[in-house]
């Protein structure tokens, strides 16, 4: 036990003559004493020592408080975070799936950066990139509670050791204005202004599916992007579009005209969906597009029924294989679907003289500088304008020399 120097003192207790003889004891920051024990004196002043210069500091923290449960911090830090509710349920899962096996059971002062570490290789081995990293985050934030909550000093997860693998920089194509026809075209009529308006405008699927006819202004020639449709579990809501941004969209000459021929051949379906929330307010609009029962166009719906035949027929992607059950899949990635054709929107607006600005504007970008790094190697002509620039200024011919 300690004495008033500050000093350690061997003490008889049950245990006299065997264990944990020696007591380091100290008075916190609220004036409770609190006290450790341990076999040696040497590690009892150590530790007088390091709460001594912990408290003089400001930087005590209290040894029990590292025993709580990284599941009761994992609680917490779910319950707090203020993203919108499709983002809170993919952190939710990710939690549940990949973060709560290995660390929801530990005391959150007994996990190590070297744990952490071969937890992301574990994960790196069988998932995506994307997955891991957003597991990371998850880990990181409760550990940053933790640290906030001054359950401990210093985040495991924030150690050199620990690397979460980034995902590879990935050169995107756009496609030829060939493809994107022959995509048009093998759309049926009531799916075909999809494709239009995303090559013509650059929407997002979602977005697409969430456009109302009172989004078209054929008079100031744009389209206003207002909302998208999103999935929140087995439901869906009317959201704000991708960063909670609405924008306006030029729209072109022969998109309006095909918009046209739609409403026409099509009116528009009056659809009612809850706003941001599962329990939102409901909202009412006339939505351009709707599914052979007359609702809402589901993503995945759309997909597997009009999408990948369409991409097939335009010869994106091979003709499917049947499983045992014999339904049809299909080999796709990333690289396919209406997406692309936010790509080739980009392409188009690069070659046209678009800056990358108000490209991004039109894209619905937060960032001007995701932009440019994305599509930057779209830009027409721009090492030739580099080497031009150079010759003109650094690299001028000299006059001869005038002989002695």
């Amino acid at each position: 036990m300690g004495d008033q120097d500050g000093k350690p003192r061997k003490v008889k207790t049950a245990r006299h003559g065997t264990g944990k003889r020696w007591l380091a004891v100290w008075v916190d920051p609220d004036g409770k004493e609190r006290s450790t024990a341990y076999d040696r004196m040497a590690d009892a002043e150590r530790k007088i020592a390091a709460m001594g210069a912990d408290i003089a500091r400001g930087d005590y923290i209290d040894p029990s408080a590292g025993k709580v449960l990284f599941a009761d911090l994992a609680e917490r830090w779910l319950a707090s975070r203020i993203v919108d509710p499709a983002t809170k349920m993919r952190y939710e899962y990710v939690h549940r799936l990949h973060v709560a096996p290995t660390f929801a059971k530990r005391q959150v002062k007994s996990i190590k950066p070297s744990q952490i570490q071969a937890w992301i290789s574990s994960l790196s081995s069988r998932f995506e990139t994307s997955t891991v990293q957003t597991a990371f985050l998850v880990l990181q934030g409760i550990l940053d509670l933790a640290v906030a909550d001054e359950a401990i000093k210093r985040s495991p997860a924030k150690w050199p050791i620990v690397q979460v693998p980034k995902r590879a920089a990935e050169e995107i194509t756009a496609w030829s204005d060939e493809r994107v026809h022959a995509l048009i075209d093998a759309h049926p009529a009531l799916f075909r202004l999809l494709p239009v308006l995303g090559a013509a405008c650059g929407l997002r699927q979602g977005e697409l599916f969430g456009l109302a006819f009172e989004d078209i202004d054929f008079e100031e020639h744009v389209l206003r992007v207002r909302r998208q449709i999103k999935k929140l579990g087995a439901d869906h809501v009317f959201a704000l579009p991708k960063n909670d941004r609405e924008r306006v969209v030029p729209l072109p000459a022969w998109a309006a005209e095909a918009n046209k021929r739609h409403v026409s051949s099509y009116p528009p379906l009056v659809c009612s969906l809850p706003w941001e929330k599962v329990d939102g307010k409901l909202r009412t609009q006339n939505l351009l597009f709707r599914w052979t029962d007359d609702r809402f166009i589901k993503a995945r719906s759309y997909s597997e029924t009009v999408g990948k035949p369409a991409l097939v027929a335009a010869g994106v992607i091979p003709a499917p294989d049947k499983d045992a059950r014999q339904r049809s899949r299909y080999a796709t990635s990333r690289k396919e679907g209406l997406h692309q054709l936010r790509h080739y929107y980009a392409s188009v607006m690069l070659a046209g003289g678009v800056s990358v600005k108000e490209l991004a504007e039109y894209l619905g970008h937060a960032d001007p500088g995701f932009t440019l790094r994305v599509y930057a190697h779209m830009m027409p002509g721009s090492h030739d304008r580099a080497r031009r620039a150079f010759d003109e200024r650094f690299f001028r011919p000299h006059p001869p020399a005038t002989p002695a």
